[in-house]
C-alpha cells in the first residue's frame, strides 16, 4: 500500500556524532540551519520523533515562523504539521511538551503500548500496531487514516537506523557541523544493520552558515516482494520515460530502466526509440546491456506497464527476455489492459519462471498518462 514520502533530517559532528555526554543539549547548528529546518518542517505533513528523543529532549517540534504557518493555513492545511512519536512501551510524561504544543498528535505502540499509554492519559490519538511494532503498518496507517504525504523524521538515531535499513527512507537531509565530539559514549547517528547495498545518490550540497547541508537519495533497488524507496524513484523514471516516446495508435508508451543490485543504472530505453518503430521499453533498455553481464541476474527491471506476454511485432514478447537475460525481479505501475492483446498476463509468465513481480498501482496514473489516447480514461 502507498506511505508517504520519507525524509530523514539530522545534524552530525565531523566524526560522526549526534550529541556529546553533557547535562545538556549539543548545538551543532546554527541559526541559519534552524531556520531551514523550520522551512522543512512547514513543507512536511507530519514530524515524528521517537519516544528517547521525546524523553531526551522534551521537543516542541513547532513550525517557528508566523509567515510559514500562515501560508500553510492559506493553503488549507492545518497550521502545524500532525506530530507523531513511537515506543514499544508507551512509558512517556504526559507533562512533555511534546504533547501540549502545535496541533494534533499521535502516538504509534504495541498492543501492550497502549494500555499503558491510556493509563497515563497521554494527550494524544494512541494507534497500536500489534504484538509489536511495525513501520510498514505504520507508515500505511499515516498515508490512509491521517493523510499524510510528507513525512519529516527527526530522530533519533535508532528510528534513523531502523528506517533506513528496512528500505523505507526516501529521503536523507544530513547537516555536517565544524566540531568535534570524540566520546566513544555519545550517540552515533547511524548504528549496525543490514543496510541496502551500494552507494546513495548526491543530489544537493550546500553551505548554511558554517554547517554543511548534504542531501541524498537511496538507489539499491529490494530484493524481494517488499518495495523499498528506491524502487519508488526508479519505477517514477521508467515512467517519465514512457512521456518520451513517439505517440502511436497501435501501441503502448512505455518507459524501462534495468538497474544492478548496487543500485547502478544499466540501461534505460522506450517504446519506439531511435528508428524502431516497433521496439518495446524493456527490449530496448535490456539491449544496451551486455547479455554476459554479471550483474543482471541481481538486477530489476522497472517498466511503466507490465512486460508483455504475446506480440505480433517480434518473436520474443518482453516478458521472455527479461527472462531470458537472467533478470528474476521487475517493478511495474499497471497491468497490460486488454486494448491490443486480449488476457495479457506478462506478470503471469514471469512468476512461472520465479521471477517477483511488484505492482506499485500508486504510479498507475502516471503510467497511463501518455496512454490516454488509447485507454479513453
Amino acid at each position: 500500500m502507498p506511505h508517504p514520502y520519507v525524509l530523514l533530517s539530522a545534524a552530525v559532528s565531523l566524526d560522526g556524532y549526534l550529541d556529546d555526554t553533557g547535562p545538556g543539549r549539543l548545538l551543532l547548528s546554527g541559526p541559519d540551519d534552524f531556520d531551514r529546518v523550520d522551512e522543512v518542517r512547514a513543507s512536511a505533513d507530519a514530524v515524528l520523533v521517537g519516544a528517547g528523543t521525546v524523553r531526551a529532549d522534551n521537543p516542541r517540534l513547532l513550525v517557528n515562523s508566523p509567515e510559514r504557518r500562515a501560508a500553510r493555513l492559506a493553503a488549507g492545511r492545518p497550521e502545524y504539521p500532525l506530530k507523531v512519536t513511537v515506543s514499544g512501551t508507551g512509558d512517556l510524561d504526559p507533562a512533555a511538551q511534546f504533547w501540549h504544543t502545535g496541533g494534533d498528535k499521535v502516538l504509534y505502540t504495541t498492543d501492550r503500548g497502549a494500555e499503558r499509554a491510556r493509563a497515563l492519559g497521554l494527550a494524544t490519538d494512541v494507534v497500536p500496531l500489534g504484538p509489536a511494532l511495525d513501520w510498514r503498518r505504520l507508515l500505511e496507517h499515516l498515508h490512509a487514516v491521517r493523510g499524510v504525504r510528507r513525512l519529516m523524521v527527526e530522530g533519533g538515531g535508532h528510528i534513523h537506523t531502523q528506517l533506513l535499513t528496512q528500505g523505507l527512507a526516501d529521503e536523507l537531509q544530513l547537516v555536517l557541523a565544524p566540531l568535534f565530539v570524540g566520546d566513544p559514549r555519545a550517540p552515533r547517528l547511524f548504528g549496525p544493520g543490514a543496510y541496502q547495498a551500494g552507494r546513495l545518490r548526491l543530489v544537493e550540497t550546500r553551505p548554511v552558515g558554517d554547517v554543511v547541508l548534504m542531501r541524498y537519495e537511496p538507489t539499491a533497488p529490494g530484493t524481494g516482494p517488499l518495495p523499498v524507496a528506491a524502487d519508488h524513484h526508479w519505477l517514477a523514471l521508467a515512467c517519465e520515460l514512457a512521456a518520451a516516446c513517439p505517440p502511436s495508435r497501435t501501441a503502448f508508451s512505455v518507459g524501462a530502466v534495468v538497474v544492478a543490485a548496487d543500485g547502478t543504472e544499466l540501461a534505460r530505453g522506450h517504446s519506439r526509440e531511435g528508428t524502431d518503430p516497433v521496439v518495446h521499453a524493456e527490449e530496448a533498455a535490456l539491449a544496451k546491456v551486455d547479455p554476459t553481464d554479471p550483474r543482471l541476474p541481481g538486477a530489476t527491471v522497472y517498466s511503466s506497464l507490465e512486460p508483455c506476454a504475446r506480440r505480433a511485432s517480434r518473436p520474443a514478447p518482453c516478458a521472455r527476455l527479461i527472462l531470458d537475460a537472467g533478470v528474476r525481479r521487475v517493478v511495474t505501475a499497471w497491468r497490460e489492459p486488454d486494448t491490443f492483446v486480449a488476457g495479457a498476463d506478462g506478470s503471469g509468465v514471469l512468476a512461472a519462471e520465479g521471477a517477483t513481480v511488484v505492482v506499485l498501482p500508486e504510479y498507475e496514473e502516471h503510467a497511463k498518462a501518455p496512454n490516454r489516447h488509447l485507454t479513453g480514461g
